[in-house]
């Protein structure tokens, strides 16, 4: 350990982040945000009834994560009717959305091997789409270059079939319907569990202090002298 740096013991350090005053309304609102966020209804609601927090709507929880799981399973005609009953200026407003759950459901098409309907769908809901928009255009040639490779695991797009797809194009719906609802659409949690690591890692070039190793746990270890 370079001689330069200044050694805290965890006596010091435990009295240093007792003088920090976190008010505990402060935490229970971004634990809340959090269960809100990811979409854990039944942990959002005892969470909000034990912690005295603002009451919400937890319904509206139930309703978008409803579209999530109507996205991940596939079943994307079912997901577009359900954005459209929370909220139809969800999709009206923002064209990429609905040209991602579009092309979600192409792609379904071809993985359940419906080709000629895929095409058929490709040329009459996507391909006007593509002409007003270049991105857009690539999005659509890329996947209708699934059906030019009897193994689909030698296309270079292969990984549109992947589960991962499916999430990813959840994650994207998840997000406007939250924005629609005036919530953030990523928790503040994992931010701040990132702004931790790297707050560490700059405090560890100037002192040896008991520091956080697991995040999990999150007990203090005694540094190494």
């Amino acid at each position: 350990m370079a001689a330069s740096k200044k050694v805290m013991t965890r006596e010091e350090w435990e009295k240093k982040l007792t003088d920090v005053k976190i008010r505990k309304k402060d935490m229970n609102n971004m634990v809340m945000n959090f269960l809100v966020t990811e979409g854990f209804v039944d942990a959002a609601e005892k969470f909000m009834k034990e912690s005295g927090t603002e009451h919400m709507d937890l319904a509206t929880i139930t309703d978008r994560i409803a579209v999530k799981d109507s996205v991940q399973s596939g079943n994307i005609e079912d997901a577009i009717e359900k954005v459209n009953d929370l909220n139809p200026e969800i999709l009206d407003t923002n064209p990429k959305l609905f040209f991602h759950l579009q092309q979600q459901r192409l792609i379904e098409l071809i993985r359940d091997g419906k080709i000629e309907e895929a095409l058929e769908f490709a040329q009459e809901e996507l391909a006007p789409r593509g002409e007003e928009n270049q991105s857009f255009l690539e999005e659509l040639e890329r996947t209708i270059s699934l059906l030019a490779f009897d193994n689909v695991s030698k296309c270079p797009a292969g990984e549109l079939l992947d589960t991962s797809q499916r999430l990813k194009t959840a994650s994207e719906v998840n997000a406007a319907i939250l924005t629609s609802q005036s919530h953030e659409k990523d928790p503040k949690l994992p931010s701040l569990l990132k702004m931790l690591i790297w707050s560490q890692n700059q405090l560890d070039e100037k002192a040896a202090y008991p520091r956080i190793n697991d995040l999990s746990k999150a007990t203090l270890e005694d540094p190494a002298v």
